[in-house]
């Protein structure tokens, strides 16, 4: 298999109809190659769910749209067990979760109840019903969106679920050329409902062991360690990042230098990933000064400052 040809053929595919950040899509796919789920926060309108949708259809595997509302229960997420009077039992109605693909659309819209419904099948792969545990199909993926918490209807997501996601990534408005371009195909617009997949689900699961086996040298180890426990001590922060973060952020650098198409990590890899990694696991003191984003960004900023990069 052609690691690098099918990367770029699943980005190639997305850029066909999300226009304009590179980087965004970049990482997208650090997030699908990390085994990882992610949450894409932004106001309305800059491409959330067409971003989601274009990954989903680039690839040859199961896709399930969930648009989350505030009367919305954990059943409509995971499924029910309906009563069947012919057998004289009950039987388990797989919800739209079992899919390789999830989009949680505007996940912060639905009560705290149930976003936590969540919990298991990101953490586990797993649904329990009734006492009986329903494994997912792999490889799954959520990919949430959600509008700043500052709108009205909006649910803020628990620390405990927020910490499930591997990245957090913002898009951003387009810049001038780009949103030119983007109205000049709006005459001959490509649908994302067009887009033909370009890779398979067994293509990525192979794509998610490269993953693991990337190197990565023991000084770019104890760099990312010396960010993560500055973390923990910061003045600012009430809560720093936890293992399962360091973990995450050890993921992704490998994950980015595959799609970089590189066999290694490097200290920039660690740099280009602190935010979108660590950013939305933070807590900042309540004392603090600064609005809560703007303290942990803040906080994060100045550790990278401190921190030495390895030669």
């Amino acid at each position: 298999m052609d690691h690098n040809g099918t990367l770029r053929r699943i980005e190639a595919n997305i850029q066909r109809v999300f226009l304009g950040k590179p980087e965004t899509v970049k990482l997208l796919m650090v997030g699908l190659l990390g085994q990882g789920h992610v949450l894409i926060e932004d106001v309305p309108g800059v491409g959330k769910t067409l971003l989601a949708r274009a990954l989903a259809r680039s690839i040859d595997c199961a896709f399930k749209r969930i648009q989350f509302t505030a009367d919305m229960l954990p059943a409509d997420v995971l499924g029910m067990s309906v009563y069947d009077p012919q057998l004289k039992s009950f039987e388990f109605k797989r919800g739209p979760v079992f899919a390789n693909v999830v989009l949680a659309d505007e996940i912060n819209r639905c009560p705290p109840r149930t976003q936590s419904s969540l919990l298991e099948a990101m953490n586990e792969r797993q649904v329990t019903a009734d006492g009986v545990v329903h494994r997912l199909p792999s490889p799954f993926s959520v990919i949430a969106t959600q509008n700043p918490y500052d709108l009205e209807g909006t649910y803020p997501l628990p620390e405990s679920q927020r910490d499930r996601f591997f990245l957090r990534l913002s898009i951003g408005y387009p810049s001038l050329d780009d949103e030119r371009e983007i109205l000049r195909r709006q005459i001959t617009p490509l649908s994302v409902e067009e887009l033909e997949p370009v890779a398979s689900a067994a293509d990525v699961l192979e794509l998610q062991g490269v993953v693991r086996e990337t190197h990565m040298d023991d000084s770019i180890r104890e760099y990312l360690l010396a960010i993560v426990e500055k973390t923990r001590r910061h003045r600012n922060l009430a809560l720093g990042v936890s293992p399962r973060g360091a973990l995450t952020l050890s993921l992704g650098c490998r994950a980015l230098a595959l799609v970089e198409e590189r066999e290694y990590c490097l200290p920039d890899d660690v740099k280009r990933l602190v935010h979108p990694i660590l950013l939305h696991r933070l807590i900042h003191r309540s004392d603090c000064e600064s609005t809560t984003e703007r303290a942990a960004s803040e906080a994060l900023d100045e550790i990278l400052r401190e921190v030495p990069v390895p030669a």
